[in-house]
């Protein structure tokens, strides 16, 4: 063994050792809006070592059994306009893991993957030039779930610029957790 590579061997345990995770994905939000779709609209990226896909939609985080997870969801345009008002915000309502076992993407997992913790701490609530404001979702990997490839597809909340309807897409692409043994 190379001591380059004993280095990186031991930045990844540490890495590994972390106790969460955190996955930001940055929405086009005026683009979904305007087609309906996510598709092309989420930029992902995440601290995870080893994973593949950064800046993409169908990013692949890589995690251990009993990691915490915290996706951090925000719209591309954060800053205030000359009017004064602010962009719409995306929200995770949640996210669902895929049973890719079966064959079909669209099958929802029978076997739990996460223990959803939902809101972990207090988001900021009040949006100023100074605060990042964001929506986030988290959930820690359970620790017996098998290592393994899991695609999961997000349900977004986006506000809509004008009223207060709301718009309610699915991610286009699947993202997944990569789970290692611990």
């Amino acid at each position: 063994m190379t001591q380059a590579y004993a280095a990186t061997d031991f930045t990844e345990r540490g890495q590994l050792n972390s106790v969460q995770l955190n996955v930001v994905t940055l929405v086009d939000m005026e683009r979904a809006a305007a087609t309906k779709s996510l598709d092309g609209c989420l930029y992902m990226m995440d601290n995870s070592v080893g994973g593949v896909g950064q800046g993409t939609d169908h990013l692949e985080t890589v995690c251990k059994q009993g990691q915490v997870i915290n996706w951090i969801i925000r719209p591309i345009d954060m800053h205030r306009r000359p009017d004064g008002t602010w962009p719409p915000m995306p929200k995770i309502n949640n996210i669902v893991f895929l049973d890719i076992e079966k064959g079909d993407e669209d099958d929802v997992a029978e076997r739990r993957i996460m223990t959803e913790l939902k809101v972990y701490g207090a988001p900021d609530r009040m949006r100023d030039q100074y605060t990042a404001v964001y929506y986030y979702w988290a959930g820690a990997v359970m620790s017996e779930a098998r290592a393994g490839l899991y695609r999961y597809r997000f349900v977004l909340e986006l506000e809509k610029e004008h009223g207060t309807d709301k718009l309610y897409l699915n991610s286009a692409r699947y993202p997944a957790l990569r789970v290692l043994p611990v």
